[in-house]
């Protein structure tokens, strides 16, 4: 089986962390992004993936051939020239998505995080018979999305309704597909949507079918997003493979840390945080709903909450750090500062404190 990962644009919500890397590079719970969809595809037995890019895809590519040996799975990019939408991408990676077998393939969204149960999807695809499977989430507050309007007991989709103004369905579009390769046939190369002129039409014939997502989902794109979705993911780790979580006395809830990491004396970390590689947290710091990425330095008594600290920075001591701030790659605070909300451009040296969010350019 094949897969194919829309990955896109430039990340523009998540910078500063995208102005280092590209989006799907960025860390989320101790690797990057697209590792997490790489990883699930190869369990359930995809041999190659497609990246779909218009964005660095050089250094994509760099990166990813080292996980491409040691996870076992095939990587290639098709690269646009121009922004083509959700569904233009397909097209011009047909040659790559069509292997003469006539198995469906995968195309994911590179924002989305979930417990991708992709095998389920498989059998309900089978079970169906139709031409297309989407994956849909419910959600609170469904007037903020595309509704997915299905039938209960099928799972038949009957028609989609964006941002809806009364109450239709509370189930929303997961960017999870499977589709059968005749989908291809439907897609012009252009600048296109699935979502609004793909999946309708097959629809209207009755051949398209969505299974509901069991467990979490978000869409981590942007920062609130990501450190919500840090905490369903680590929850979720929790209920399937607890060991990988830090256990102990200055541990509070669910946590990550890498074991190249090193921890002083009289810390109390959690609940929802993720320590990268090689970072140093000195004696005293409190963290809370935060990610610390690759090689940061904290020094003593720092408290940093609702945050993303960018790669190798420094945050000095009693410094304090809340209210989504983010820090890019390279950015060294002084001691004693207080950073309310502040986003913090690379390689940036910062003395004096933030008192409302703002961004240091």
């Amino acid at each position: 089986m094949k897969a194919l990962i829309l990955v896109g644009g430039f990340g523009t919500r998540l910078r500063p962390l995208t102005l280092s890397v590209p989006k799907p590079l960025v860390d989320f719970a101790n690797k990057p992004m697209i590792l997490h969809q790489i990883e699930a595809l190869k369990a359930i037995g995809v041999t190659e993936v497609v990246l779909a890019i218009n964005y660095q895809p050089e250094v994509m590519l760099n990166f990813l051939k080292e996980f491409e040996k040691k996870i076992g799975i095939k990587i290639t990019c098709s690269q646009e020239t121009e922004p083509l939408g959700t569904a233009g991408p397909i097209a011009l990676a047909r040659d790559k998505l069509i292997d003469g077998s006539g198995e469906p393939f995968f195309v994911l969204n590179s924002d989305v995080i979930s417990e991708y149960p992709l095998k389920e999807m498989v059998n309900f695809h089978k079970g169906h018979g139709g031409e297309a499977s989407i994956m849909v989430t419910k959600v609170d507050e469904p007037s903020k999305y595309g509704v997915v309007v299905m039938e209960e007991t099928t799972g038949k989709v009957e028609k989609f309704v964006e941002k809806p103004q009364i109450f239709v369905g509370n189930k929303i579009n997961a960017g999870i597909y499977l589709l059968n390769p005749s989908v291809l046939n439907r897609i012009e190369l252009r600048p296109t949507s699935i979502e609004k002129e793909v999946f309708p039409k097959i629809a209207a014939e009755n051949k398209l079918y969505a299974m509901v997502l069991p467990g979490f989902w978000m869409d981590i794109g942007q920062p609130k997003d990501y450190i919500t979705g840090l905490r369903m993911y680590l929850d979720s780790l929790r209920k399937k493979s607890s060991a990988k979580l830090s256990t102990g006395s200055h541990f509070v809830g669910n946590v990550l840390v890498d074991e190249s990491a090193v921890i002083g004396d009289g810390c109390l970390i959690g609940p929802d945080v993720a320590i990268g590689p090689g970072c140093i947290i000195e004696s005293g710091v409190r963290l809370s709903r935060c990610t610390i990425m690759r090689g940061v330095r904290i020094k003593k008594h720092t408290c940093v909450s609702n945050s993303i600290i960018g790669w190798h920075s420094t945050v000095g001591k009693w410094a304090r750090l809340e209210n989504m701030t983010i820090l890019g790659e390279d950015v060294h605070l002084g001691d004693e500062v207080y950073i309310n909300g502040g986003v913090v451009l690379p390689h940036k040296e910062i003395k004096s404190s933030i008192l409302k969010p703002e961004i240091v350019m």
